[in-house]
């Protein structure tokens, strides 16, 4: 598989190969974010669970169970919407990656070029999917009114 030399098709494989990269660009933002959600929960968690500790109300027990319960529903989708970003961010890698190899060597991978993108979409909608139902759930925690 010996790479040519001819720089016309080399330019044109770096340039297919880099349209993907926008979506890598959406990906690494996403993370970014939810990641910092992810660390807002924990810590919130860690506060509930140390207040828990040390605790004899048992009306406040309750709550403190109610919430991290929910903090914990959160945790899980947050971690979701990473693992499906991360999978995302490999998939359209990999279709860079196959897109430009395509186009300066003789192999023809434009089916499996076009699968990883399409997973890497996929993954990405999910992700998103994910991160609106953690939000929905996020928001649900709050009362919006003061307890007299």
């Amino acid at each position: 598989m010996a790479l040519p030399l001819d720089t016309s098709s080399i330019t044109h494989g770096i340039q297919l190969a880099v349209a993907p990269v926008f979506l890598l660009t959406a990906v690494s933002g996403m993370i970014g974010a939810v990641a910092g959600r992810l660390a807002r929960i924990i810590d919130r968690a860690r506060l509930v669970e140390d207040r828990a500790r040390t605790s004899t109300d048992a009306d406040f027990l309750d709550r403190a169970e109610a919430e991290l319960a929910e903090l914990r529903q959160r945790g899980r989708l947050a971690n979701g919407c990473i693992a499906l970003l991360t999978s995302c961010a490999f998939l359209i890698g990999l279709t860079i990656l196959i897109l430009f190899l395509g186009e300066t060597t003789a192999v023809k991978v434009s089916v499996v070029a076009v699968g990883s993108f399409l997973l890497g979409v996929a993954c990405f909608l999910f992700a998103l999917l994910c991160f609106l139902a953690e939000t929905f759930v996020a928001t649900r925690l709050l009362n919006f009114r003061v307890r007299r």
